[in-house]
């Protein structure tokens, strides 16, 4: 099996979390090659792809809402975010659904992406957003609030909490928004607030992916393949039954003409007088 038979394979096997990751180094193979400017070493993403903070543009591209969070500025900006993905991933589908990751990780980014537009409108700047860390940000804090007190082990730290490691990226999130980057700092924030309120709307019998999982749902439908039933064709014959029915009443007449002529025989010259044979025919009929 060549690597790419090989990758096939490991995305149709792997979780959500590890679909997610193929489907980002995918895009961002893609981007290399359609989007990156060798002179300016940048990426220079088109209006249709990356979210604008101008909101005209948003009415015109609203997909951009979510195509924007497959995007990324950098290798070691995709590399960070699969990382904390992979992490932050495999804690979140030990308490949820593989299917409430993809609606907390989607609507999550949806969120952030609508903040990060209202908070530059109101700064009257100008930038555009790419990446999946609001996303996983979500993912993060979700699980963050609802395990808070998992027992993490960090390499040259030791053991520490899960909501004191939430707590430090959220912290060094607040402290740089005035700093740089203030539109990516604004968008992980938005995502961890996503991640707040979908535990505490969970816990309140409130399931904020649902919709996200009927999507998958319709989708999966369409793809799926659709078992055809074998048709039959039931044929009566209504010949052989009225045949059938013609001979029984013929035969039901015969039988009673007999009867009546044996009895008549017993009434006149005894039981004993009958035959064997018409001792045996009145013994059926008793019994049928």
């Amino acid at each position: 099996m060549n690597i790419i038979e090989d990758i096939k394979q490991q995305f149709k096997t792997g979780g959500i979390v590890q679909k997610i990751i193929f489907l980002n180094i995918a895009v961002f193979l893609l981007s290399i090659v359609f989007f990156y400017s060798f002179q300016g070493k940048s990426f220079e993403y088109p209006l249709w792809l990356g979210l604008f903070s101008d909101t005209k543009q948003l009415i015109f591209r609203p997909w951009t809402l979510v195509s924007y969070m497959f995007l990324h500025g950098g290798f070691f900006h995709l590399l960070f975010n699969l990382m904390v993905l992979h992490f932050s991933g495999k804690l979140f589908l030990s308490y949820f659904t593989g299917r409430q990751f993809l609606g907390v990780y989607l609507l999550g980014g949806i969120f952030a992406g609508l903040v990060y537009l209202f908070a530059f409108y109101l700064l009257g700047n100008y930038s555009v957003l790419v990446g999946a860390s609001a996303a996983i940000m979500s993912i993060l804090i979700a699980v963050s609030v609802y395990a808070p007190y998992m027992l993490l082990r960090m390499p040259l730290i030791g053991t520490v909490k899960l909501w004191q490691v939430a707590g430090v990226i959220v912290l060094l999130d607040l402290i740089q928004v005035p700093l740089n980057n203030t539109g990516g700092h604004i968008s992980h924030l938005s995502g961890a607030l996503f991640g707040f309120i979908f535990v505490k709307s969970l816990q309140r019998g409130i399931d904020l992916s649902k919709g996200i999982s009927k999507i998958q749902d319709f989708f999966e439908g369409l793809l799926k393949p659709k078992v055809k039933t074998p048709f039959k064709k039931v044929h009566k014959n209504t010949t052989n039954s009225n045949t059938t029915t013609t001979f029984t009443s013929q035969t039901s007449e015969i039988n009673q003409k007999r009867i009546d002529d044996i009895l008549d025989k017993i009434s006149k010259t005894g039981y004993d007088s009958l035959s064997k044979e018409e001792k045996e025919f009145l013994f059926k009929v008793g019994n049928s």
